[in-house]
């Protein structure tokens, strides 16, 4: 299974139920069959993007890091020529869009795991919105800022949730100072550069806990996991305290 070279199940869980949300996001909004042009900002290993370019789409990753730049053109080097043909990777930063691509040049828009990293993120997703086509897809993947308090907790960490909630930074896994958003900004957000929120889900709500190497369980197992955790990053109130949110923004 795919799952299994993700590197531990917390990622696993976060690609499989980000992959899942992104494809049904794209059914509900494009023709069956059509080929679209995908921005995937910060793509690191080039897992999503990978994915998409598998289903027929032609794909642009952009990645600041020159190692996660390397390890994805490593997975795309092993992949069948017609894959390989359909995917661009390119070093950059995404806050400079605008310097790379014309307006309106992309049908989706993936940007995963890096608003943490962005101290102003307004700008940026002002530019990233203005890559896409009228009715184009904002996927977005976030920091829940108002579930801080839970991992802390779960830890018996009680001093640290406590500060948790009254604050939107915190400190991830890699030791980097960091920062959450949440869902009541990022919808105003959203609404003010014209990619309003159309629909947002819960990541990671029960496994966020989980040890990033942690090895995936029997393949029954695991999809029983997965079966509870896609169901509660549909569900209210389970997906309003999931450790990451996927917000999808359509241009209008």
């Amino acid at each position: 299974m795919w799952l299994e070279g993700l590197g531990g199940l917390r990622n696993a869980v976060r690609q499989e139920l980000v992959g899942r949300q992104v494809d049904e996001q794209i059914a509900q909004r494009f023709p069956v069959g059509q080929r679209l042009r995908v921005l995937d900002v910060g793509m690191g290993q080039g897992t999503q993007a990978l994915r998409l370019a598998r289903a027929g789409h032609r794909v642009t990753g952009l990645e600041q890091d020159p190692a996660m730049l390397a390890v994805a053109r490593e997975a795309l080097a092993g992949e069948p020529a017609g894959i390989r043909d359909r995917v661009q990777l390119m070093e950059g930063d995404g806050r400079e869009t605008g310097v790379h691509f014309l307006p309106g040049s992309f049908d989706v828009v993936l940007c995963h795991g890096v608003l943490m990293y962005v101290p102003e993120p307004d700008a940026m997703l002002a530019g990233l919105a203005r890559m896409l086509a009228h009715g184009g897809l904002l996927s977005l993947l976030v920091r829940n800022g108002d579930a801080l308090a839970m991992r802390p907790a779960l830890c018996g960490d009680w001093t640290g949730a406590l500060a948790a909630f009254d604050t939107v930074g915190y400190t991830n896994r890699l030791g980097l100072d960091v920062r959450a958003d949440r869902l009541a900004t990022l919808t105003a957000t959203l609404s003010g550069i014209g990619a309003p929120l159309q629909a947002w889900y819960g990541v990671r709500v029960f496994t966020d806990g989980s040890e990033a190497g942690e090895a995936l369980p029997p393949q029954d197992q695991l999809d029983l996991l997965l079966a509870a955790e896609d169901r509660a990053g549909r569900t209210d109130p389970y997906r309003g305290v999931a450790a990451l949110l996927h917000l999808c923004g359509v241009r209008g």
